[in-house]
């Protein structure tokens, strides 16, 4: 089985606060270094729902209501629970990573997606290597370049996923070879 090299991942929480919100749902690709998928994964992560109606308040969640009407919707019907997804996870990077490596995160603004699985998985979280593939960098050298690549933001973690390898994949035609 060819073995992955980088971990796209996204997280949809319930708000940007590592030491207080929640990890709602998780969307995962593994590919290798030319970005080819290997293998994805999804899952919804079980919250309590009071705890969700009163963290997705605000105006993200005002600008997004079908996003936040739908995560609250699919936690209810298939949530599980955090331990459970990170087990899940884990089997995924154990089928498609060589494990005596640590693992490359990749995204956008992957760096705050790894302050919620830091607190949440750190099973996971110790799988991880200390680099990541943060394809935000590369947005603010090409927007800077007038360059703009217009991903859908539709707040869901699988579309984000794949909006960002899109995106690093659309940056990676402007580069001189």
């Amino acid at each position: 089985m060819k073995k992955a090299s980088l971990l796209w991942v996204d997280l949809e929480m319930t708000g940007l606060d590592p030491t207080i919100d929640k990890i709602i749902e998780v969307g995962a690709i593994a590919t290798d270094f030319n970005l080819n998928e290997i293998a994805r994964f999804s899952a919804v992560v079980k919250v309590d729902q009071e705890f969700m109606e009163k963290r997705m308040v605000g105006k993200f969640w005002d600008k997004n209501q079908v996003a936040r009407d739908g995560l609250i919707a699919q936690n209810l019907e298939k949530g599980e629970s955090p331990e459970v997804v990170e087990q899940k996870l884990l089997d995924f990077l154990d089928e498609n990573f060589d494990t005596k490596h640590p693992i490359y995160l990749a995204g956008n603004s992957i760096h705050q997606d790894q302050k919620f699985i830091e607190r949440e998985w750190a099973k996971l979280n110790e799988r991880l290597h200390y680099r990541q593939l943060d394809v935000s960098a590369w947005k603010i050298i090409f927007e800077q370049l007038g360059v703009k690549f217009n991903k859908p933001e539709n707040h869901r973690a699988m579309d984000d996923i794949e909006g960002s390898i899109a995106e690093l994949k659309f940056y990676l035609t402007k580069v001189k070879k």
